[in-house]
C-alpha cells in the first residue's frame, strides 16, 4: 500500500521531469514545435489535443472563487473542439500563467491530476501485482507521458506477469524497455526524454523501492519539506486597472476601460471616451494594433497595454 507521502515523492519525481520543480509549476505554459500534444499546461502539463486542457478549465471554471474563471470560460468552446489555433493565442497564455498563481487553481489542479493520472495509475498498478511506490511511480509517468498500455503489453509479452519474474525485475525490464522505445522513437521530440527512464533506472540501482527521503532526482532534492510546505502562491500586484479586457456580453465596464480608450483617442484613434468595453472600442483597438504591427484580436492584454502607454 502505496502511503500519501509516497504518493506525493512519486507525483515530485514526474513533477520534476515536466517542470524542474518537487511541487511542480502550476502555470507553466508549453508549446515545442512538432508536439503532437500541442499546447500543454500546469503541475502535470496537460494537452490541447489531447482534451484534457479543457476539462481542467472547465473544472477550474466552477470552482467557487476562481480569479480568472470569467475570461478562461470565453475559451472553453475552442478548447473543447481542441482548436489547434489556440497554440499561437497570447491572450489565452497569458490568462494561463496568471491562473496559475491561484491558490484555487493549485487545488483544481491537485484533484483533476489525481482523478486523470494518479488515481488510474493506481489501480493499473495493483492490476499487475505492482505494490511498490517506485514501481506505482513508474506506472505513473508512463501515464502522464503517454503509451503506458503500450510499454507495458510489449513487456508482459517479453518478459511474463509481474507474479512470475517478480516486481523488481519486471519494473526494470517497462524501464529499459521504454528507454529503448523512447530513444529510438521517430519523435525526435520524445527522443529528448530518455533521461526519465534514466533518472528511474538510478533509483532502481540504489534500491530505492520505497522512495524514501530524501531523493534526487535530476539534480534537484525531494525531502519531506519541499513536499509538505505549501507551495508559495504567486501574488499579483496588478490590480483592476490592469485585467485583460475584451468584448464580452455583458461589456466590461470601468476605469480602466476609460483609461484605455482615452489612450486610444490620445494615439489617433477615434473612439467614445465612455468606460465601456463595447464593440466600437473593440474596433478602436483593432485599428491601433494594425498601426503598430501587433496581433490584430481586440484584445487589450500587457502587450496592447504597454503599446498605448498605459
Amino acid at each position: 500500500m502505496v502511503t500519501d507521502l509516497q504518493k506525493r515523492t512519486a507525483q515530485a519525481i514526474v513533477n520534476i521531469f515536466e517542470t524542474s520543480q518537487v511541487r511542480g509549476d502550476y502555470g507553466k505554459v508549453t508549446l515545442l514545435p512538432g508536439d503532437s500534444g500541442h499546447l500543454t499546461y500546469g503541475r502535470s502539463q496537460t494537452t490541447l489535443a489531447s482534451g484534457n486542457l479543457s476539462l481542467l478549465i472547465n473544472a477550474y471554471g466552477e470552482a467557487d472563487g476562481a480569479q480568472f474563471a470569467e475570461p478562461l470560460r470565453a475559451y472553453l468552446d475552442r478548447l473543447t473542439a481542441r482548436d489547434l489555433t489556440l497554440d499561437n493565442d497570447l491572450t489565452l497564455r497569458d490568462l494561463l500563467r496568471d491562473a496559475g498563481g491561484d491558490p484555487v487553481m493549485h487545488d483544481v489542479q491537485d484533484r483533476f491530476f489525481d482523478r486523470v493520472y494518479w488515481s488510474p495509475s493506481a489501480v493499473a498498478a495493483s492490476t499487475l501485482n505492482i505494490d511498490t511506490a517506485l514501481g506505482t511511480g513508474v506506472v505513473y509517468d508512463s501515464r502522464v507521458h503517454g503509451s503506458w498500455g503500450v510499454m507495458r503489453d510489449r513487456t508482459l509479452q517479453r518478459y511474463g506477469a509481474v507474479a512470475a519474474i517478480g516486481e523488481e525485475a519486471w519494473i526494470s525490464h517497462y524501464v529499459d524497455e521504454r528507454r529503448d522505445w523512447l530513444a529510438t522513437n521517430s519523435n525526435s521530440l520524445l527522443q529528448r526524454t530518455v533521461y526519465r527512464m534514466d533518472a528511474f533506472r538510478g533509483l532502481i540501482g540504489e534500491g530505492r523501492w520505497d522512495l524514501g527521503l530524501p531523493l534526487r532526482v535530476r539534480g534537484v532534492v525531494i525531502d519531506e519539506e519541499a513536499l509538505l510546505v505549501p507551495a508559495p502562491i504567486r501574488v499579483s500586484a496588478q490590480d483592476e486597472t490592469e485585467r485583460t479586457l475584451l468584448l464580452r456580453t455583458p461589456p466590461m465596464r470601468g476605469t480602466d476601460v476609460e483609461a484605455v480608450q482615452r489612450a486610444l483617442v490620445a494615439a489617433g484613434v477615434t473612439v467614445d471616451v465612455d468606460g465601456i468595453f463595447g464593440p466600437a472600442t473593440a474596433q478602436a483597438v483593432i485599428r491601433f494594433q494594425g498601426t503598430r504591427g501587433m496581433t490584430v484580436d481586440g484584445v487589450v492584454g500587457p502587450a496592447t497595454r504597454a503599446a498605448l502607454g498605459l
